[in-house]
């Protein structure tokens, strides 16, 4: 947990709060209270989206190294290798993660990570379509591991390709967060050639 998660889980509780006693004060039908708290409340509300989606644009891509993890709750994921072969005018890679929990008690999973490449001009290349995939969203026993990997075929003049794993789908709770990567910050990239 970082100081803006924290900040944030502070500014809820706030958020509640305020909502309460605004609505508390128009039960007892004194509107003006009631409006004011709003008022402030909506005031610090953009303010804080201000500085998040601000905080976005100057922010610079996270440039990870392989083996180092990036972590969404208490899973955690890193690309641990990959390997290059030329197929026609395709170059396939072959890309291995390892999931872990940093859980001390419960079975952890998460949903909704996904793995792709993408090279310097923004290029998109999503894995070949395979059943036999090991899922990202195994569960895992605290303080386990597992390793899953993904083949990919790009074409053979893509530069700067590197792997992104990041959560798409599911609630965007990282969007209200201060420093993740949403909004206008690209997300974190494993450079891979």
């Amino acid at each position: 947990m970082t100081v803006f998660d924290l900040l944030f889980i502070i500014l809820l509780c706030a958020t509640v709060c305020s909502v309460s006693v605004a609505a508390w004060f128009a039960l007892r039908l004194q509107f003006d209270r009631a409006a004011r708290i709003l008022a402030r409340f909506v005031i610090c509300a953009t303010g804080y989206l201000g500085i998040v989606v601000g905080g976005s644009l100057i922010l610079p891509r996270r440039v990870m190294k392989l083996g180092e993890c990036q972590c969404f709750d208490d899973v955690c994921v890193s690309v641990d290798g990959f390997q290059t072969m030329q197929k026609g005018k395709t170059i396939e890679f072959r890309v291995e993660a390892r999931l872990s929990s940093r859980a001390l008690a419960a079975v952890q999973r998460e949903n909704n990570l996904v793995i792709y490449l993408a090279d310097y001009q923004g290029r998109r290349y999503n894995p070949v379509v395979d059943s036999s995939y090991t899922p990202f969203n195994i569960k895992l026993q605290p303080q386990e591991s597992a390793v899953v990997s993904r083949s990919f075929r790009i074409p053979e003049n893509a530069k700067g390709v590197g792997a992104v794993i990041t959560p798409e789908g599911g609630f965007p709770i990282r969007w209200f967060i201060i420093g993740y990567d949403t909004w206008f910050r690209k997300r974190p990239l494993v450079p891979l050639s």
